[in-house]
């Protein structure tokens, strides 16, 4: 299915709202309310309304306050590679933005359903999609997931609706019934018959019922509303047991799809004697509560039925109905004898939270006669569920330099429980330079609220604490580790600044003058660090022709011979570079002493006379 949004348009109507798109387009960030408003536009198209556009206006107003996020739609069952929507045109990003962007999907789940096409920014499916197994009893299902930009990093919340398509067919369990009803019966009786188990959801899930054509019953069909649907066998004209002993008949379930599917329950209708006394409850639909957990054996009510009949005939059994994939002796038990029902099993509420239970009071006549009452059973909630949160995307490590706002990590908070006991935050505790940012109810992330300096912390461990609002309130807490990055922030650092060396005349050419070295607080190539002589002269003489400097090492070598009587100090600068980009660097300044050795002789000089004669 390659269409983005869940109504289906006609070409002629695709063109018009691509032109309302760009008219509305608030930042290209898609919401369930926008969602809503173009399911709105088919219809009053449709119909014509002269008030059309004025009604567009009112609700893109409305609009401005729904929680900003892309939505999509796509069936079940898909191909994979089908493309549900273009991320790109949706959140304005060029295509030869893409790349540097690095727009890509994010999700908490064990299964990646979707994936987007780095290239051109197109959202495709990547598993192969069951609604069925993936939202099991649930008439709506969707998929949430991030798609995250980068350079700088944005977060956009998708959410991408699966829409249920008509792949599995209705069924009874278990696919026959017998019925025992007596001749004696007169018209309108009525028997609660099984329902059909359809996987499917919404316009796809049963519809109707079907009875066989026969000329002694007919079908009496409810649904809706809060005690669900039921099917009954009505009994329309009086049983001849000896004209007719058995009936068989066929119930047809049909679902709404199209085409429609259906399934077949064979009833087989034993038409008995005696007994023409039904027992009655004394009410026909029973309400009642149990806390979740409750302790086995706990009683949860009492339900009573009475019969007019003597004897056997007015001596009563209770016991459950099973129906559809709900078989209420799992988690409850009832007395046969005195009608009590308890728990059973655990009763979880984040399971169920409710329980429609269909009771039975049968005489012990032959043949015996029943009756069935409904039993609305609510489950209430406990804070038995600790909230739980989880790192679904780690981006460490972060560099030192990272502007307030960069996006560290991204943090789920899950709760099982329901009501106050379901509703959570989070927070950060201790003195770090982080903050939790809300994003969308549950879903945080975890950014830098200050300066970082690896030079003075190169790793903090982050603690998240997750509490929810139940009474008792329950809390657990994670640590998420991340480390600081390296950036070429400090310069080679000199330990004096100006550095005096003392040199004996005639000392040999290639010896080492002296060793500088410089200190820097960065790390690897930051901190590695060469030395040169800036150039500079002494006695008209270039520095360079008289020392060098080894660029690694720091050593500086005489290149001649010194003599105390010709020079007898000079000075030049040593620049400290390191490998950082850009580079970072800085001098100091050497003097270097010429020590005088004895290597001249006295000698006699002629006497001197004003007028040039000894």
């Amino acid at each position: 299915m390659k269409h983005q949004w869940v109504v289906s348009l006609s070409d002629q109507k695709r063109t018009a709202n691509r032109r309302l798109i760009s008219l509305f387009h608030i930042n290209v960030r898609m919401s369930k309310c926008v969602y809503f408003l173009f399911s709105y536009i088919v219809k009053m198209e449709d119909r014509g309304h002269a008030t059309f556009w004025i009604q567009i206006a009112a609700l893109l107003c409305l609009c401005s306050g729904c929680t900003a996020q892309l939505s999509f739609s796509v069936a079940e069952e898909v191909d994979k590679g089908t493309t549900v929507g273009n991320l790109a045109k949706d959140l304005n990003i060029g295509v030869d933005e893409l790349e540097t962007r690095d727009l890509r999907i994010v999700t908490g789940n064990s299964i990646t359903y979707f994936d987007v096409d780095s290239k051109t920014g197109l959202l495709f499916v990547s598993q192969r999609i069951d609604r069925e197994a993936l939202c099991p009893n649930t008439e709506k299902c969707s998929l949430n997931f991030e798609a995250m930009l980068s350079n700088p990093t944005h977060l956009h919340r998708v959410e991408v609706q699966v829409i249920d398509i008509n792949d599995n067919s209705p069924y009874f369990r278990p696919p026959e019934t017998t019925l025992n009803i007596s001749e004696s019966l007169s018209p309108g009786e009525k028997y609660l018959l099984p329902i059909a188990n359809d996987a499917d959801t919404g316009s796809n899930s049963v519809k109707n019922y079907k009875l066989s054509t026969n000329e002694y019953f007919s079908l009496d069909v409810q649904s809706g509303g809060q005690h669900s649907e039921s099917v009954e066998l009505v009994l329309q004209k009086s049983l001849d047991r000896e004209k007719n002993s058995a009936i068989r008949l066929t119930l047809t379930a049909i679902d709404g799809g199209k085409p429609a599917r259906s399934g077949s329950l064979i009833i087989t209708v034993n038409v008995l004697d005696v007994n023409d006394n039904t027992p009655v409850f004394s009410q026909p639909l029973y309400k009642a509560h149990v806390t979740e957990n409750a302790p086995f054996q706990t009683a949860i009510l009492t339900v009573r039925a009475t019969d007019i009949d003597e004897g056997v005939n007015g001596e009563i059994m209770y016991s459950f109905i099973e129906r559809g994939h709900f078989n209420p002796e799992t988690l409850f038990s009832i007395n046969p004898e005195t009608g009590e029902i308890n728990v059973k099993g655990k009763v979880d509420y984040e399971e169920n939270t409710a329980f429609d239970v269909r009771i039975q009071a049968r005489d012990k006549g032959t043949p015996s006669r029943s009756v069935h009452a409904k039993l609305l059973l609510e489950v209430i909630d406990v804070n038995d569920n600790i909230p739980e949160a989880l790192v679904t995307s780690l981006m460490s490590p972060v560099k030192e330099d990272a502007q307030e706002g960069t996006v560290v990590a991204l943090v789920t908070v899950i709760d099982k429980d329901g009501g106050k006991n379901g509703q959570t935050s989070a927070k950060i505790t201790g003195p770090v330079p982080f903050k939790l940012k809300l994003n969308y109810k549950n879903y945080y992330s975890l950014i830098v609220c200050g300066p970082l300096d690896r030079e003075r912390i190169s790793q903090y461990n982050v603690t998240i604490v997750a509490a929810d609002e139940g009474t008792p309130p329950l809390s657990s807490a994670i640590v998420i580790p991340i480390q600081v990055s390296d950036i070429n922030d400090n310069a080679p650092i000199f330990l004096e600044s100006v550095i005096n060396v003392y040199v004996k005349e005639n000392s040999a050419i290639g010896e080492i003058v002296f060793r500088i070295s410089a200190l820097d607080y960065d790390l690897e190539k930051n901190s590695k660090v060469t030395y040169s002589i800036l150039n500079g002269f002494s006695n008209s003489i270039p520095i360079t022709s008289i020392v060098n400097i080894n660029s690694d090492t720091g050593d500086i070598v005489a290149l001649q011979s010194f003599d105390y009587e010709k020079l007898k100090t000079f000075q030049f600068k040593v620049q400290a570079t390191d490998s950082g980009v850009p580079p970072l660097s800085s001098n100091v300044t050497v003097n270097v002493f010429v020590l005088d050795e004895n290597d001249n002789s006295p000698s006699i000089l002629a006497p001197y006379s004003e007028h040039g004669s000894v």
